[in-house]
């Protein structure tokens, strides 16, 4: 089944992408969907012969870097900031496609005891207990996780034990070396970091979700190839892929 899943991705790409003409596409790409796009685009390279070359950093710096004028052709960032682009005119308001959400999740060292979180109470506890937190103040978690913390009465309790970092990837590397010893990021961006275990994600009532939205430059060279790598991420054939990455579909 996952071969013919995979031929049918392939077939759908070809279908879209003439070989003779091979693109060289320029994406700003949110870390939120690292791990997916790590994924598949040398598979959409191998198919269509177009050349993608992948810049990650959190949404908020690359929209830093498109308000500055930077030149590319697609950007992958919070759907809140693609509408921000949208209307300030740098994107193009009709290639706007939303590719997946994750929700948020806590890691801890690997190894270390994993903390019960499965109810809403379980979760108060954990963060009461925990010596110290760790979250990104660049990344998309920071403003639903301080909210959560305000809305379960903490923040007196919790704010001293925070411990911040710029980037979900620093989160990790402050949990799997023990700096921190809980840190809170999208699914997504826990689960590809070496030495930390996900306990899991928020619980259901509690949990906020960070969703990549895709949309291509108004200044694009290469507007349609972009438009074909977008609707190859998002191609059923591809969806086992999201899921394994700590995504889920949103908004389709």
């Amino acid at each position: 089944m996952k071969m013919i899943q995979r031929i049918v991705a392939v077939t759908f790409v070809l279908s879209c992408s003439p070989l003779a003409n091979a693109a060289e596409i320029k994406v700003l790409c949110s870390n939120g969907i690292k791990a997916v796009v790590e994924e598949l685009v040398p598979q959409y390279e191998r198919a269509t012969k177009h050349k993608v070359t992948v810049q990650f950093e959190p949404s908020a710096l690359l929209k830093k870097r498109i308000d500055a004028g930077e030149p590319f052709d697609l950007a992958v960032l919070t759907t809140t900031l693609i509408d921000e682009e949208i209307k300030a005119g740098k994107l193009a308001s009709e290639s706007r496609t939303i590719l997946a959400r994750s929700g948020l999740g806590l890691s801890i060292r690997a190894g270390s005891k994993r903390p019960d979180i499965a109810s809403v109470d379980a979760f108060k506890k954990a963060l009461l207990s925990a010596k110290s937190i760790t979250y990104a103040t660049q990344g998309a978690s920071a403003a639903p996780f301080e909210a959560l913390v305000a809305k379960l009465g903490i923040t007196a309790q919790v704010k001293p034990k925070y411990s911040l970092r710029e980037t979900a990837s620093q989160v990790g590397e402050a949990v799997s070396s023990g700096a921190a010893e809980i840190g809170v990021a999208p699914v997504s961006e826990i689960l590809p970091v070496k030495g930390v275990d996900l306990v899991g994600a928020f619980p259901k009532d509690v949990q906020s979700y960070v969703e990549m939205t895709a949309a291509v430059s108004t200044g694009a060279k290469e507007k349609e190839a972009a438009k074909k790598l977008v609707a190859f991420i998002i191609a059923p054939a591809n969806l086992p892929v999201i899921k394994a990455k700590g995504m889920e579909p949103a908004g389709r």
